[in-house]
């Protein structure tokens, strides 16, 4: 019985990983150039930031070799600010945009980047294990319609549900 109840919590906890079977980790990936402030333009909608504006992911280094992950996120409703504070490494290689992150103790969940502005990195296309998770992250506040229009072509060709996109405000109230 117990080697029972071993396999299924070693199976919830790999459960996350992964990825929707036609996205691919961008390579090369530079870590250093991805670290630092990001803001959230627009995700599909999820239990974890549902009602939240003006969300901004921060990574950093970790001294582990990890990467410090800082989530932010202002409620309205409760004229708040909300904060999650995580941790990721990488799954496979470091020259992959392929890491798992946990903010929940053991348990992690794919963080997948499959399109990356290469010069600057300036925006990002980002999965999690499943078509349930997507977001465009930009350096800015704003990206232009030409970055929307490609995130939209890109997630509807990869079968995410584009109409339900969320895109988030920023501008103060």
């Amino acid at each position: 019985m117990k080697k029972i109840i071993l396999f299924i919590v070693l199976l919830s906890l790999g459960g996350c990983l992964g990825m929707p079977k036609t996205i691919q980790p961008v390579r090369p990936f530079e870590l250093n150039n991805y670290l630092g402030k990001w803001y959230e333009i627009a995700r599909l909608d999820h239990s974890f930031e549902r009602g939240l504006s003006k969300v901004t992911a921060e990574y950093s280094m970790r001294s582990d070799g990890g990467v410090s992950v800082i989530n932010r996120g202002y409620s309205a409703d409760k004229n708040e600010w909300k904060e999650a504070e995580g941790k990721a490494y990488f799954v496979n290689s470091e020259n992959e945009g392929y890491l798992k992150v946990s903010f929940f103790g053991p348990f992690y969940g794919s963080y997948v980047v499959f399109e990356l502005e290469k010069e600057n990195y300036d925006y990002a296309f980002v999965s999690g294990p499943n078509n349930d998770y997507l977001w465009l992250l930009s350096r800015t506040p704003t990206v232009s319609e030409t970055v929307k229009s490609k995130f939209e072509q890109l997630a509807k060709k990869n079968g995410f549900a584009v109409g339900q996109l969320i895109y988030v405000e920023h501008k103060s109230t």
